[in-house]
């Protein structure tokens, strides 16, 4: 049944939460995936790495609304987390569009401003959009790690990112909806996460300081206790995600769900547009 259908018979907001409804059962299994990444995110931060988000449109206002949950705070009081919407800095946005073309707007801000294990967060409903298949290209030959929030997969961000967290949704209001969502819940698992990677970081300063190095530098951690220069391209060890639905194997489409997570191996040349390119 279409949306304009749905609309026809309930209303505008009966369709709406009609499409909401059908999407929060099947979204549920997003859990693990979210747990993972808030756990990994603050170790990250607090070992000296940053967060760099980017959207369009909507998206671009959900991923700053991300960021200044992270700088600010989400409930308790904390330290502020380095976080930088990309599309916030107007004057370089224009200027680099200006000058070198618009699918360049996010790229070459994350050439500037990410770093190995750094982790580059792009949200969009389309998963099409080439300003942000340009940064994960630039983020990835820079040695940061890729994860987006999606709408439905197969999309070609889902397959450059490390990971992806696809929304299953034909409507990418409710897409957006479910990415606020994830928002909020991804920033609940960093605060929890937080005191046991502030925990592994002074345990990695005592253990220098004791060890007589002269209070040398360990590299930053991207999870408690491991440190960014010896994680590899891929994602990180962590819980796996082969319980979590729509994880595509290499050699075969990926499975149907309401929620997807897509890890290396999709090809990121489907086409998952779903009207505009947000």
């Amino acid at each position: 049944m279409t949306t304009s259908t749905r609309a026809a018979r309930a209303g505008l907001l009966g369709a709406h939460l009609d499409l909401l409804a059908e999407a929060l059962l099947p979204y549920r299994a997003a859990e693990p995936l979210l747990a993972r990444w808030g756990t990994d995110l603050a170790g990250i931060l607090v070992g000296g790495g940053r967060l760099l988000v980017a959207g369009n449109g909507g998206s671009a206002a959900e991923a700053q609304h991300l960021t200044a949950e992270l700088v600010g705070r989400l409930r308790d009081d904390r330290q502020p987390l380095s976080a930088i919407a990309l599309h916030a800095e107007t004057s370089a946005l224009t200027a680099i569009g200006n000058d070198y073309g618009y699918d360049e707007v996010f790229a070459r801000q994350v050439r500037a401003h990410g770093r190995r294990g750094d982790v580059l967060l792009l949200m969009s409903t389309s998963g099409a959009s080439g300003n942000l298949l340009a940064a994960v290209a630039a983020a990835r030959e820079a040695g940061l790690r890729c994860w987006a929030f999606t709408g439905p997969a197969p999309n070609p961000l889902a397959g450059a990112c490390h990971e992806a967290l696809a929304v299953a949704s034909p409507d990418s209001q409710v897409v957006q909806e479910l990415h606020l969502v994830s928002t909020h819940v991804l920033c609940e698992y960093v605060d929890r996460a937080l005191p046991t990677a502030l925990a592994a970081l002074a345990g990695q300063a005592a253990a220098v300081a004791a060890g007589g190095h002269g209070g040398a530098a360990r590299a930053p951690v991207d999870a408690p206790g491991r440190p960014v220069a010896d994680r590899p391209d891929s994602p990180a060890d962590g819980p796996s995600v082969g319980d979590l639905p729509a994880v595509p194997a290499a050699d075969g489409p990926p499975v149907r769900a309401g929620v997807e997570v897509v890890v290396d191996g999709v090809d990121p040349s489907a086409d998952g547009r779903r009207g505009g390119t947000a």
